[in-house]
């Protein structure tokens, strides 16, 4: 399938839930869609005969700065395309709904985005930490998180790897 007629199929079967659509440098369609309207939109592109895009490859968080993406990559085997859709978040309340219904798969993804960049999941049955403990501060993934000195008594401060290293091992570098 060409993608003109991808972008026609797809455009037709999600209606206003586009915000926007291009071509990404490996071929690949990238697909922005409103927020409001993923779980809907999802479904259709997963559920629909014409579409099939039944895989979850993917699925992760990215913080820009003044706003947050969520990022789905799928894979449709009747087609044999894969696709990347993203929706962006509002930075002060960052909150999406689970797609753990349609893709029970996601769960261990969504777990892992809330952990690290605090992007919480409505209506995830597990929405805890996943990789950091229960009483960790904040979200390393974050632009503006700020590492603690220590945690729980334990020194965290990063010593630059550089600051040791002899001139000789330093003009390697």
């Amino acid at each position: 399938m060409e993608q003109e007629h991808l972008k026609k199929l797809i455009a037709e079967k999600l209606g206003e839930a586009v915000q926007s659509m291009e071509e990404m440098k490996n071929n690949d369609l990238m697909i922005v869609l409103d927020s409001k309207r993923l779980v809907t939109s999802m479904g259709t592109l997963k559920n629909d005969p014409a579409l099939g895009f039944s895989t979850l490859m993917n699925q992760l968080g990215v913080d820009y700065g003044d706003r947050f993406a969520v990022i789905y990559n799928l894979y449709s085997s009747v087609l044999r395309k894969k696709i990347t859709v993203k929706v962006h978040l509002d930075r002060e309340q960052p909150e999406i709904a689970s797609l753990e219904r349609a893709f029970p798969g996601i769960s261990w993804f969504e777990r892992e985005t809330y952990d690290l960049l605090g992007i919480r999941f409505s209506g995830h049955s597990n929405m805890k930490r996943l990789l950091l403990p229960d009483d960790w501060e904040g979200y390393p993934l974050r632009k503006d998180y700020v590492y603690p000195s220590s945690y729980n008594g334990i020194d965290t401060s990063r010593k630059d790897m550089l600051d040791d290293a002899d001139s000789e091992d330093t003009a390697r570098v």
